[in-house]
């Protein structure tokens, strides 16, 4: 579940998201360049994929022996994920669910790519976040640079890469990489950000 580009209203209910994704690919069918540069040289254990879309970068985590489980709201986006696994010959546990909707516990990898999560309650999103990692487990966070243009929302309602950085700094994880990077992506709906903010951080054991 990615921001969309400037023109479109943000979807939010499930239904919006099966409408969003019922007409066509949105996204470039590669995994996201941050997660291959961060996760290339870790060692596979069992990863959450929290906003999987259409499973590129789950399948690409399944394809170097993670065992992972991916979660998206819209039907439509995991039916493709789902296609896009079988083609590929890995096994991925697919869920279609809200992130906030079930807790999630004890994940040696979460990532979160350009998530479109709304604020809830008192830091609701970033508790169900800590406790999706287990003990000296990595939480990855990733999200576009947002300019001051028009969204077709507001991104103060949604949780970005600065909400998670005060949450866990003040929780005592410790952050591996906390940058801006420069993005080149040709295609997708994304493809009009130019920079990305990169949050790694690992929980205390």
């Amino acid at each position: 579940m990615t921001h969309e580009h400037p023109e479109h209203k943000a979807p939010v209910t499930a239904q919006e998201w099966d409408a969003r994704y019922d007409t066509e690919h949105i996204w470039s069918g590669n995994p996201n360049g941050a997660l291959v540069a961060e996760a290339s040289s870790l060692t596979p254990g069992s990863a959450l994929d929290v906003g999987c879309g259409e499973g590129a970068d789950a399948v690409w985590l399944a394809q170097r022996g993670w065992s992972v489980t991916g979660v998206d709201v819209s039907t439509v986006a995991v039916e493709r994920a789902r296609t896009a696994a079988d083609a590929a010959g890995v096994g991925v546990r697919w869920l279609v669910q809200g992130f906030l909707d079930a807790p999630f516990i004890d994940f040696d990898l979460v990532s979160a790519q350009y998530p479109a999560i709304p604020k809830v309650g008192d830091h609701e999103v970033e508790l169900h976040f800590a406790q999706a990692v287990k003990p000296g487990g990595l939480l990855m966070f990733v999200h576009h640079v947002m300019d001051d243009g028009p969204h077709g929302f507001d991104p103060a309602d949604y949780v970005m890469p600065g909400d998670i950085a005060q949450y866990f700094a003040h929780a005592g994880w410790d952050f591996l990489v906390d940058e801006v990077r420069e993005r080149r992506v040709s295609g997708g709906a994304g493809a009009h950000h130019s920079q990305d903010r990169v949050i790694v951080m690992r929980r205390p054991m």
